[in-house]
C-alpha cells in the first residue's frame, strides 16, 4: 500500500518520520522543519487507517490491520537507504520491522511500542482517548502549543479505530538485535519501556536516552529536548 506523506525541505540527507497510533504526519509538525533546518529533506508518513492513507481491507480489524502491513507499506512507499528514519509508538513497530529492507544509517525509536500487549494496554482506552474536548488535551498535555492541540483533535476525527484492534494481540518482546545503529528515546514516564527493558536494549547494543517530564509523544511534549536527545545522530 503506497501511503500519503507530507515533506519538508530540500536537503541533500533524506530523514524519513513513522508517527504513532491515532496519529498522523502532523504529529511532527515542529521536528519535520527543525530536521530541514538541519539540511534534511524530511518525508513523514501517514500509517494506512492514519490521516490522508487508505484504509485497510478484511473482514476483521487484525486482517484489515496486522502489525507486518505497516512495515510493508513504509517499504512501497519511501526509498531506501535514508539517512535517519525516527518512529514513534506503531512507528516504532512498523519501523524495526522494515529497517533491515529500508537501510538507514540510523535509526530512532521514540518510546516505542515493542511490548504493547505485555504491558497490557486495552485499545479500547485509545478508542476513548478520540473523543476527549479540546480541554481534557490541554490538561492532560499542558506544554502543547494551541496548533498540537488542533492538530491532536483533526488527526483523531479522520483515525480509523479498527487500527488499534489490530494490536490487540501485538508484540511483547524487545528486538533481538539493533539491524543498524539505532537510538531509542524514552519518555520520562514511559509506561512501554520500564527501567528494566531499557537495560535489556543497552545489553543488545541499543543506546537509549531518557527526555525527562515527557508522556508518551515526547516529541510534543518537550520538542526542544528531544531534539536535544538526538545530539549526535543528526
Amino acid at each position: 500500500m503506497e501511503l500519503h506523506t507530507r515533506e519538508w525541505g530540500d536537503g541533500d540527507r533524506l530523514a524519513v518520520l513513522v508517527h504513532g497510533i491515532m496519529s498522523d504526519h502532523r504529529t511532527w509538525r515542529l521536528v519535520g522543519p527543525a530536521l530541514a533546518e538541519r539540511g534534511y529533506r524530511v518525508i513523514a508518513v501517514d500509517l494506512r487507517g492514519h490521516g490522508r492513507s487508505p484504509r485497510g481491507t478484511g473482514a476483521s480489524p487484525a486482517e484489515r490491520y496486522p502489525l507486518e502491513a505497516y512495515a510493508e507499506d513504509l517499504l512501497d512507499t519511501l526509498p531506501a537507504g535514508p539517512e535517519l528514519a525516527i518512529g514513534h509508538s506503531l512507528g516504532g513497530i512498523a519501523l524495526a520491522d522494515a529497517v533491515e529492507r529500508l537501510k538507514p544509517a540510523r535509526a530512532v525509536y521514540v518510546d516505542p511500542a515493542w511490548r504493547f500487549a505485555q504491558v497490557g494496554v486495552d485499545p479500547r482506552l485509545m478508542v476513548q482517548l478520540r473523543d476527549l474536548t479540546r480541554e481534557q488535551i490541554v490538561g492532560l498535555s499542558p506544554t502543547w502549543e494551541p496548533a498540537d492541540v488542533d492538530d491532536e483533535i483533526a488527526a483523531a476525527a479522520v483515525w480509523d479505530e479498527d487500527s488499534a484492534w489490530g494490536m490487540a494481540d501485538g508484540r511483547t518482546d524487545l528486538p533481538a538485535r539493533p539491524a543498524v545503529p539505532s537510538l531509542v528515546v524514552l519518555a520520562g514516564r514511559s509506561v512501554l519501556i520500564d527501567a528494566a527493558s531499557a537495560e535489556v536494549l543497552r545489553a543488545r547494543g541499543f543506546e537509549v536516552r531518557t527526555v525527562p517530564g515527557t508522556g508518551h509523544t515526547v516529541h510534543r511534549d518537550d520538542p526542544a529536548g528531544f531534539l536535544a536527545a538526538l545530539d549526535g545522530w543528526l
